[in-house]
């Protein structure tokens, strides 16, 4: 379509419009094949200069190759945070509830597995005049437990159930001496007989003192927040690495109940009465 202008004497068509000049085409193929052989040509039969000539030819035939940038994204690697419940999975299975026949009904406590022969950790109070002592896995598996070695003054005991190793899993002993006031710590154990239970707080306070039930005045005890009750007696006390670092103990509370303030016996004064007590002694 012809486009129209309109002047003063009168109607005119316009003239049609000049097209851009078009972009010069590219040298046909064989004169750049002729020009690179005339480049490899001087380049081998000339010398310094005539390298330099060749070169300067290459840049002229040859297009600026194109360059790419490459960026590397490089992130961090992160631990994932603690949580309780990766404690509660990686300990969980090695905390058993204890119940123990005495003269007046039964006593329910917690304990933790020690090894795969079947020896178990507890309060020398959970188990004082048991008649006859039963201990429920975490699986729900309930067997029969013999006395092995007490340690009233400690309030420590151990116990032994005979089923195959691959039904135990032995708890983690960390290092007590460690252990600093604010450290976030996990009870787990049989509160009131609610088995497979964990409650969370921190350390409180170290060097504590207290009396149990046995009639022993304990020192050097962990206090902590986290909620400990009847039927706590005898479990972990776990730190954020999933390692006991102490044996939940006692109470203090004009209900006989939680009212945030806990006791754990040090995990390296159980180390140091292990032996005797793996050992038979009853004292």
């Amino acid at each position: 379509m012809v486009a129209h202008q309109y002047f003063d004497n009168g109607f005119q068509p316009s003239a049609p419009s000049t097209p851009p000049a078009s972009p010069p085409s590219p040298p046909p193929k064989r004169f750049r094949r002729g020009l690179l052989a005339a480049v490899a040509a001087l380049t081998v039969a000339g010398g310094a200069g005539s390298g330099a000539i060749a070169a300067a030819l290459v840049a002229h035939a040859a297009p600026p190759a194109a360059t790419t940038s490459t960026t590397t994204s490089v992130q961090s690697t992160s631990l994932s945070p603690t949580t309780a419940e990766t404690i509660y999975k990686q300990v969980s299975d090695g905390v058993v509830t204890i119940t123990s026949v005495v003269a007046n009904g039964q006593a329910i406590g917690s304990g933790i597995v020690l090894d795969s022969q079947g020896d178990i950790l507890t309060n020398a109070h959970v188990i004082a005049g048991a008649r006859q002592m039963q201990v429920t896995l975490g699986s729900g598996q309930t067997v029969n437990a013999t006395l092995v070695g007490s340690n009233s003054a400690a309030d420590l005991a151990v116990i032994r159930i005979s089923v195959p190793a691959s039904s135990l899993h032995p708890v983690t002993l960390g290092n007590s001496d460690a252990v600093q006031v604010g450290d976030t710590v996990y009870a787990i154990g049989s509160p009131f007989g609610l088995s497979g239970t964990l409650t969370e707080g921190i350390v409180s306070n170290l060097n504590q003192g207290g009396a149990v039930s046995t009639g022993a005045t304990l020192s050097g005890l962990i206090q902590t927040d986290a909620a400990i009750n009847p039927g706590n007696s005898g479990g972990p006390l776990v730190n954020a690495a999933g390692q006991g670092i102490g044996i939940n103990n006692s109470i203090q509370s004009p209900v006989d109940g939680n009212v945030g303030v806990g006791f754990a016996i040090p995990i390296n004064q159980v180390k140091q009465l292990l032996s005797s007590l793996e050992g038979g002694s009853t004292l």
